[in-house]
């Protein structure tokens, strides 16, 4: 077993709400929280508190309370900090929703998180509505925050005056926020987080990054991922930094940002990073303020880290974690020079890992010197979910009875506590940081007529990025061309769910159980 180099940290019995804002002096609450990218307009620690605190007085006093979810569907804009708190601040659940999910996918989610309110904007509201209305959600009960007519606004809510409510609940056991993973394999499942893991994970982060008050840092990553919602939303906020908020990725509107805000870590995906290594345009701005480049949600190539270093001379390091796992087990600190940059690092306080040969189920000890062979990772902290919502069978895959997380990624480990990702075991493809599972591109793929079977691997694009590619047998005598195939997936899925190459073969490899031998098609 291999344990954090860090000691452990002290991780409060307190609400997330707590957490972040319970111990605020006087000499931060007029400093700034929040910067809207786009518009320049800022919001202070004090009026991000006061509004929280209205939003949440507004949706305790409409009934909203302990056991209640409530689905979020909102890009990176700052109003998203102030509903996702206040949504917390009140007791219940928040579930957060892609903002590329088609209305059947949104569908999907609210029936399975069991949400009764959804919470959204203009831009997003006709996939809302359209979900909305299939699950029976009352216009009452869909909130638009920039105002819609027949639905409550945020500006209406936070006028109302209503004072945050008294909630008790107990921060270990009571879910803060359910947001959706593939897990390993297969449709996405509600992750049961509390506020003990939320607390937890930035807890375990503070020692390792150095975000403090002075640092303005780049929030492009979309919040309602587990990377966007710890690593930035709550860590930063945490640590009193301000956070320049941008709804979606553009990258002159990426570069302007960081030029003219002046932000000094930059949270990025690997696609962006291959963007600043090579693209022309990145030398049109000024972009000296930035100190670090943090990537994370996919594996980061250690000379494109020293590419993206070089270039805007700056110190690049990543990470790694899941949904499950809130998500950071392991943080290479800007300090470390002598890390490896394609290695995740050490593991983050409060953490322990196994590696475990995935053949004989023998665990794989860390070597005295040099490099383990490799295994299966395995990990066990209080950043580990209570499990996937109502699905036991799943859970018990994922986590034994002993509470070690079985990741499905292949690791190695030094002799100084040093891991790194070799390989998967799981099947899923990670596509610009976002989850792709290739059963349900699988699924939409066999719904074609002219489709007799198919199967969906990652293969690396050019710049060494995954994306899903479709091995597709046609049905005899039909005729079928990859854009037809390509057009039927897009028209079903969100845009990062897209097949992005086609292969047609004349029968998908298989064991004699019927499993589609992947290892074959990717030998190919």
């Amino acid at each position: 077993m291999v344990r954090s180099p860090y000691p452990d940290v002290e991780i409060p019995a307190v609400s997330i709400h707590d957490f972040l804002f319970g111990d605020l002096d006087e000499s931060q609450l007029d400093t700034v929280a929040l910067v809207d990218g786009m518009s320049g307009a800022t919001t202070t620690y004090r009026q991000l508190v006061g509004q929280i605190d209205l939003f949440a007085g507004a949706l305790a006093a409409r009934g909203v309370g302990v056991g209640t979810r409530v689905a979020v569907l909102c890009p990176n804009v700052p109003a998203f900090a102030t509903v996702f708190h206040g949504i917390l601040r009140a007791g219940a659940t928040a579930t957060t929703v892609n903002s590329l999910y088609t209305a059947e996918e949104i569908a999907n989610q609210l029936t399975d998180a069991g949400a009764t309110w959804l919470v959204t904007v203009t831009p997003l509201l006709a996939g809302a509505q359209a979900a909305a209305e299939r699950l029976g959600i009352d216009a009452d009960h869909l909130i638009v925050l920039d105002g819609a007519e027949g639905h409550p606004s945020l500006p209406s809510m936070l006028a109302e005056g209503h004072a945050a409510p008294t909630v008790m609940f107990d921060p270990a056991t009571h879910l803060a926020v359910l947001p959706y993973s593939s897990g390993t394999t297969g449709r996405p499942k509600g992750v049961m987080l509390t506020h003990r893991n939320l607390v937890a994970n930035v807890s375990q982060c503070r020692p390792v990054l150095g975000v403090d008050e002075t640092d303005r840092v780049l929030a492009v990553l979309p919040f309602f991922h587990i990377y966007g919602m710890t690593v930035l939303l709550n860590f930063a906020l945490r640590q009193r930094a301000a956070l320049v908020t941008m709804p979606k990725f553009d990258l002159v509107e990426f570069l302007r940002i960081i030029a003219e805000h002046r932000t000094t870590w930059v949270f990025v995906a690997p696609p962006i990073a291959v963007a600043l290594a090579k693209h022309p345009i990145v030398d049109q701005y000024d972009l000296s303020s930035v100190k670090v480049v943090f990537s994370g949600a996919a594996p980061l190539d250690g000379a494109l880290a020293a590419a993206v270093a070089e270039r805007l001379g700056c110190t690049v390091t990543q990470g790694y974690g899941m949904t499950e796992t809130s998500p950071a087990v392991n943080l290479i600190s800007e300090h470390r020079d002598d890390i490896d940059r394609s290695s995740i690092g050490p593991l983050v306080p409060n953490t322990q890992a196994r590696l475990v040969d995935p053949e004989t189920g023998a665990d794989i000890e860390q070597p005295a010197e040099g490099v383990s062979a490799p295994g299966e990772l395995w990990v066990r902290g209080p950043q580990v979910m209570t499990g996937y919502l109502g699905r036991e069978d799943a859970t018990a895959e994922m986590i034994d009875a002993d509470g070690w997380l079985h990741t499905g990624d292949i690791a190695t480990v030094t002799h100084d506590g040093i891991f790194r990702i070799v390989d998967r075991l799981k099947e899923l493809i990670k596509y610009k940081g976002y989850q792709v599972a290739p059963a349900v591109l699988e699924a939409v793929l066999l719904e074609h007529p002219a489709i007799a079977d198919a199967a969906v691997i990652g293969v690396p694009d050019d710049d060494a990025q995954e994306v899903p590619k479709a091995f597709v047998v046609r049905q005899s005598g039909a005729e079928l061309d990859e854009d037809a195939v390509m057009a039927h997936v897009a028209s079903h899925v969100a845009p990062h769910e897209k097949v992005r190459r086609v292969e047609f073969i004349d029968a998908i490899p298989k064991s004699a159980s019927g499993k589609i031998l992947r290892k074959d098609l990717r030998a190919r």
